[in-house]
């Protein structure tokens, strides 16, 4: 049996065990939807969610790892249910060389940005 923090931390969900303990603390790490304390035993069939840099990670435990490897051997020890990324459009540029905006684009632009005019 492995902890949860030690194998969140050995497939790279976190930078550091000492992260991977804190979000465990503070409820941002949960084994089959129960938040779990960083001691917790995990095992292969687990369903284990993190949340990390404003993103849910959902993933099925498929091999037990105490020691940080590599990333695609990482990839190899759990199965990824996440959902993708939520898509962000670009930002609006103006063409380079344009000059400043008119007093009427730069309305616009207020109006765009949520600003009072």
């Amino acid at each position: 049996m492995v902890r949860v923090d030690q194998w969140v931390w050995a497939v790279r969900l976190f930078k550091t065990r000492t992260a991977a303990a804190q979000a465990c603390r503070a409820g941002h790490v949960k084994i089959n939807d129960v938040a779990v304390k960083p001691a917790q035993p995990v095992v292969v069939g687990d369903t284990v969610r993190v949340w990390a840099n404003h993103r849910e990670h959902i993933v099925e435990v498929t091999q037990l790892l105490s020691k940080r490897v590599g990333a695609p051997v990482a990839r190899t020890a759990y199965i990824d249910h996440s959902p993708p990324p939520p898509v962000i459009p670009p930002m609006p540029r103006r063409d380079r060389g344009a000059g400043r905006p008119t007093k009427r684009e730069r309305r616009q632009l207020n109006r765009l940005m949520g600003k009072q005019p």
